[in-house]
């Protein structure tokens, strides 16, 4: 027997009775108190002693996401600017010196220099590799020296696809404060993004991806070409390449992850066609679609259920926010489960991590408001049941960082995970350390 009780705010969680009772909460922050009186099931016929059980589990089911929402901590944070740049095209966390300390690498407009932690003293690595702007950069220790090694993407020229573009591999100067020896390798037109990615050898190979195909302006004509590099011991030597994939356009971003039980890392990579897993068997990468809409920002994460998820911008530079879980088939597309935000202005980088100490991980979102004008900004989702169905939007930042790249990582050694951004229009550097008390 199911009736409203009274109305309640939503602070009052659930009624201390002998029948079951629970608070439901609606979306306009009002709540309503519903009690069910148990009866003896063995006197009820089998479709109302069906409707019954389903009315039991009901509140249950929806007491434990409310128990689940109400262990989520709001996410709390100091802002510090550390630097005045330029552009800010692109970061990376990193041990570089090897004292231990997470450092931040950056990739600005004619420079690529590092901050040293916790000083965030400021060292130029890189100067004028080209005529024109620098654009990505990658930084991870692959030769376990507990010191990072860098590659640099450069000469960018948003629409033209034929001669610009370039990469570099910095060789360190003894004292990694100096300038560091670039070695240039060749490139595709249109170089955009790249990463350090495990083999199965535990190797590192230098994965490169271009913005559009050569020859192509919007996305109609090949496809870009993705370059996996193969470092010889040796890096003034050449360096050897295969092609990774060719069929996609319009990609402006990919990501790193590991889905499988072995050390071999895989890659997921956004674009026109969607986002796609690319994983290396042999010498040549299976491509599995995940999702069908013009992504342009990808990053991966875990749901409070366990269950994985892809979180995107879309398209590129675009105004949507979306969440897809990974699908019970294998092969099967993802299942889109959230729109987080459709009103971006010119959205620009995601970062999935446990920022809030959860045990399951929450996405930061940041756009730049450049190409769309408008208020630029940086929120924090995070899921406030498994299924990650409801999520809790929090603002962190507004028109004093307009974001070009966010990456995420412990940067005071406090266990918790901090924010970094660095940003164009504002030309600054900002980290958000994290500040948040755990419950």
């Amino acid at each position: 027997m199911l009736g409203r009780l009274k109305v309640a705010s939503s602070n009052d969680g659930c009624a201390r009775a002998n029948a079951l009772t629970c608070l439901l909460h609606s979306q306009h922050k009002s709540s309503y108190l519903y009690k069910l009186n148990v009866l003896p099931l063995t006197t009820i016929p089998l479709r109302t002693h069906q409707m019954r059980i389903l009315l039991l589990l009901s509140p249950v089911v929806l007491f434990a996401n409310l128990a689940l929402a109400d262990s989520v901590p709001e996410f709390k944070w100091r802002a510090e600017e550390i630097d005045a740049i330029q552009i800010g095209y692109g970061l990376q966390l990193t041990d570089v010196n090897g004292d231990g300390k997470t450092d931040i690498v950056l990739a600005d407009k004619k420079t690529i220099q590092w901050y040293q932690n916790p000083d965030w003293t400021k060292h130029i690595i890189a100067r004028d590799l080209t005529q024109r702007d620098n654009v990505c950069v990658t930084a991870r220790d692959i030769d376990g020296d507990g010191k990072c090694e860098i590659a640099v993407g450069g000469q960018w020229n948003y629409r033209e696809t034929l001669k610009d573009g370039a990469v570099f591999y910095l060789i360190p100067s003894k004292d990694r404060t100096q300038l560091w020896q670039p070695v240039q390798l060749y490139n595709e037109p249109s170089v955009h993004r790249m990463h350090w990615v495990r083999d199965k050898n535990d190797e590192f190979r230098l994965l490169v991806k271009p913005l559009r195909g050569r020859g192509t302006v919007d996305g109609v004509g090949p496809g870009l070409r993705v370059l996996e590099y193969f470092k010889p011991k040796d890096p003034t030597d050449e360096w050897k390449f295969s092609v990774v994939c060719d069929f996609m356009h319009l990609s402006h971003n990919f990501h790193v992850v590991n889905w499988d039980n072995d050390k071999e890392e895989e890659i997921i990579i956004a674009g026109k066609e969607g986002v796609w897993h690319f994983d290396k068997q042999g010498k040549d990468w299976k491509a599995t679609q995940l999702t069908k809409n013009f992504a342009g920002e990808i990053r991966d994460g875990r749901l409070p259920n366990g269950k994985r998820f892809i979180a995107t911008v879309e398209p590129k530079h675009g105004n949507v926010s979306a969440v897809y879980t990974q699908p019970s088939k294998s092969g099967d597309l993802w299942k889109p489960v959230k729109v987080l935000d459709k009103a971006l202005k010119d959205g620009h980088a995601v970062a999935c991590a446990d920022y809030l100490g959860v045990g399951s991980d929450q996405i930061v979102v940041g756009w730049r408001a450049m190409n769309d004008p408008g208020v630029p900004g940086i929120k924090l989702f995070a899921p406030l049941d498994k299924a990650g169905k409801q999520w809790r939007e929090t603002r962190v930042s507004a028109k004093k960082v307009a974001v070009e790249d966010i990456k995420a990582g412990d940067l005071n050694g406090d266990g918790k995970t901090d924010i970094v951004a660095a940003a164009r229009q504002t030309k600054n550097l900002v980290i958000f350390f994290n500040e948040t008390k755990t419950k």
